[in-house]
């Protein structure tokens, strides 16, 4: 079955259309159906207990001190505390059992023999489960005393300072903002055991596990399990049937002559494009080191190896998990996505020959900028979280306290105007393709990738630290999991074709076809696919069977990347021994094996419902994140940074010894760190949810286990392989640096590569829907 290129991007703009009108109406059905805050909540006496302004509060408070990188609400967050909801159902069922063990039997709950205790359980299940929605919401005398037991919990957990549990002293200023966060939390947990209206399920879909509190996986669930299965039997069988009937050629390396980087023309913008890759390896590096922090944190909860005792350094007031942790988080988006900046601006001029007037000017602009936001949001979270801002500055200057989009709101829209200048960028450097290609041609697509990159980040201007946390929740993962499994995706496609179009290893026409086919397939499942972060979140229930079903569906598209990745190996490998850029390739090719494994193996196993419902928020998440973000698009940031220096440097100082260790370092470093430790505490957590409940998965008593304390230590191996890999490869980007090639001058600078790549691929001419 012969396929045009014409129809190919037809068909992918009717998937983007279908997908903008699918996740459009879903949010406003997340709108419409979102669990409203009860505008007061009362004692049998109807004496006020908690108002939604408390509640409102205590998701300011969640968010200004940094509570998402200390634990999790609704399962999103971090796992080194408890998750907030899953803790406040627990604690609240508990108590409630207290308060009735003493007030009808004069005795503690445990004193108690075991029929009286199935009494008291059978009550309580039954006073959560008949819960009633409403703007004005009634509860017991059991959970007045609940209520109050647990803002005490929280005062002196987060106010007072839990060293075992790694909280320091005034991680929630003041008293009064913890009961509000208590208030906030112990909402959460309302509706995750309060049916919706019309529904026999909560808004959480009787998410988290507590058989105390009578919330348990329904046949939904179930059900649409099994058919995530047959799907991905299905998808798998349809998946080959398309590899095998469209034609789609594979990279051909016979006859071609790989330009070797000496005879490549450089112009100015292109030698600063590799202060990119520099900015990119010292923040990797600075990574990789707080990386190793969060590990010792499981091991030693109060300091670091000893020193407060020793030298009176108390690491844990200074650097606390949730500033560590959302600074590795954030560092590990920035060092990828400014290695990707560098790579866009490289390729424009390698693929067209020329430089627009000016472009070095604007890209010194661009990297100051750069420096700026990376500077001022950095210090603005350590700032924030340790309260130096009043009124709203904390979520405008300081630290806006949702994982992935931790930066204050300014430092937001200064990364939302340098997404769109290096679009703009790009798209100067690339205006000879522009002008010539089709509007699905290979330039087109790239500039239509960092357009989407922008797009999508405007969705995290849509809500306030007042915004309810169901709604905050949908448009965070627009940004977050849109990126991650449409915009990252299709634009990995996209560099990796421009990269052998410029090494002369793949025609540019096969090259358009491959990346419309398989962003087609991309965005056609990951986009829609990631509503399966809303089944749990207090969002409608139509959520579940579409992310089952297209959450099932994006691992298909990973077989056709890994796939086309193996072909193209096989292309550098057949072009000869001498082939120079064989050191890009490793990196090029190790990211879409991890891209496969992380991304999709793990992730289609945590995706389905019946292992999402138990596993979120645990360690299978943690082996899932590390194997997708570091295995596939830091991979392929380090693999771009490869073939920039090996374009810039001279030729007669060129060395692969340090990046073959650096390449080895990191992959066996990630291997078993995911291996030998995180996805067997994964395993026993998810056994741990299954048994005991949820809440127990993710307590204290758990994580200091003896078999967990001896997997969090064999992290250390794998974790100290990629440190080193990490400083290596530091070290070889500077060391290159100081070697670099001059820019060839302006008369000289039309060469016959450009003449090849364009000219002699077809590419001058208009487009040919014959291909």
């Amino acid at each position: 079955m012969k396929v045009k290129r014409k129809q190919l991007a037809t068909f992918l703009a009717v998937i983007f259309v279908a997908n903008l009108i699918v996740m459009g109406g879903g949010a406003w059905l997340s709108y419409a159906n979102s669990p409203d805050i009860p505008d007061t909540i009362v004692g049998p006496d109807g004496e006020s207990i908690a108002t939604s302004e408390d509640v409102r509060s205590g998701k300011a408070v969640f968010q200004e001190n940094g509570l998402m990188n200390q634990g999790s609400i609704l399962g999103r967050g971090s796992y080194y505390d408890t998750d907030y909801t899953a803790d406040a159902l627990e604690s609240k069922t508990g108590y409630m059992r207290e308060y009735y063990a003493q007030a009808r039997h004069g005795e503690n709950y445990t004193a108690l023999d075991a029929t009286v205790q199935a009494g008291i359980d059978e009550r309580v299940r039954r006073e959560l489960q008949s819960s009633e929605y409403g703007s004005r919401v009634q509860y017991s005398a059991a959970e007045v005393y609940a209520h109050q037991r647990v803002r005490e919990d929280y005062v002196e957990r987060y106010h007072d300072g839990d060293r075992e549990r790694g909280i320091p002293e005034g991680q929630v200023p003041s008293a009064e903002a913890a009961e509000d966060f208590a208030d906030f939390a112990l909402w959460t947990a309302w509706i995750s055991h309060t049916d919706r209206p019309g529904s026999a399920t909560s808004f959480t879909n009787d998410w988290p596990y507590s058989p105390a509190a009578g919330n348990d996986a329904g046949g939904p669930v179930m059900i649409w399990s099994v058919i995530a299965m047959v799907l991905l039997v299905g998808g798998a069988g349809i998946a080959v049937w398309l590899y095998r009937s469209v034609e789609l050629p594979e990279p051909e390396a016979d006859g071609v002559s790989v330009p070797h980087p000496r005879e490549i023309d450089l112009t100015p913008s292109q030698l600063l494009s590799t202060r990119f890759v520099l900015i990119g390896a010292v923040l990797f590096v600075s990574q990789t080191f707080l990386g190793g922090l969060l590990a010792h944190y499981y091991v030693e909860r109060d300091g670091f190896f000893g020193l407060r005792e020793a030298i009176g350094v108390d690491v844990l007031q200074w650097l606390p998990w949730s500033i560590a942790r959302t600074w590795h988080v954030d560092l590990g988006i920035l060092w990828i996505s400014t290695m990707w900046l560098g790579a866009g601006l490289f390729l424009a001029p390698l693929l067209t020959g020329r430089e627009p007037p000016k472009q070095v000017l604007y890209v010194k602009g661009l990297i100051g900028a750069l420096l700026v936001v990376a500077v001022g949001a950095l210090a603005g979270i350590w700032l924030g979280i340790n309260n130096v801002f009043g009124g709203q500055l904390w979520w405008l200057l300081g630290n806006e306290g949702l994982e992935y989009l931790e930066i204050g709101r300014v430092w937001q829209v200064g990364l939302l105007v340098g997404f769109l200048g290096w679009t703009v960028l790009v798209a100067r450097g690339f205006k000879p393709l522009l002008d010539r290609e089709p509007r699905y041609g290979l330039a087109h697509m790239i500039v239509y990738a960092g357009g989407s990159i922008g797009l999508l980040f405007t969705a995290g201007f849509l809500y306030t630290p007042r915004t309810n946390i169901v709604v905050t929740e949908f448009w965070r993962w627009w940004v977050v999991h849109m990126w991650v499994e449409g915009v990252f995706e299709f634009f990995i496609l996209v560099v990796i074709a421009l990269t052998l179009v410029s090494m002369n290893l793949l025609q540019k026409k096969s090259a358009e076809k491959a990346v419309i086919f398989q962003a087609a397939l991309v965005m056609g499942s990951g986009i829609i696919g990631v509503s399966h972060h809303y089944w749990w979140a207090g969002l409608p229930e139509v959520w579940l069977p579409i992310g089952s079903v297209f959450s099932t569906l994006e691992f298909i598209p990973l077989l056709f990347i890994l796939s086309e990745a193996l072909g193209q190996y096989r292309a550098m490998d057949a072009a000869g021994s001498d082939f120079p850029y064989r050191m890009a390739f490793y990196f090029i090719v190790a990211s879409s094996v991890w891209n496969f494994f992380g991304a999709g193996v793990i992730g289609f196993f945590i995706n389905l419902p019946i292992i999402s419902y138990y596993e979120t928020g645990t360690y299978l998440t943690v082996a899932h994140a590390h194997g997708a973000m570091f295995g596939a698009f830091g991979l392929l940031a380090m693999g771009m940074a490869v073939y920039i220096l090996r374009v810039t440097t001279r030729d007669a100082r060129w060395t692969d010894r340090r990046l073959r260790w650096s390449f080895w370092l990191c992959n066996v470093g990630l291997a078993l760190m995911i291996f030998l430790s995180l996805l067997p505490v994964g395993f026993l957590q998810l056994e741990t949810a299954f048994t005991q409940g949820y809440a127990a998965a993710r307590s204290l008593e758990f994580y200091n286990g003896g078999l967990i304390q001896t997997l969090f230590w064999l992290r250390m191996p794998g974790d100290t392989l990629l440190i080193l890999g990490a400083v290596v490869f530091a070290w070889d980007v500077a060391a290159k640096l100081l070697f670099q090639r001059k820019a060839t001058a302006e008369e000289t600078r039309e060469h016959v590569i450009a003449d090849r790549l364009i000219a002699d691929r077809g590419s001058v001419e208009p487009a040919s829907d014959d291909d």
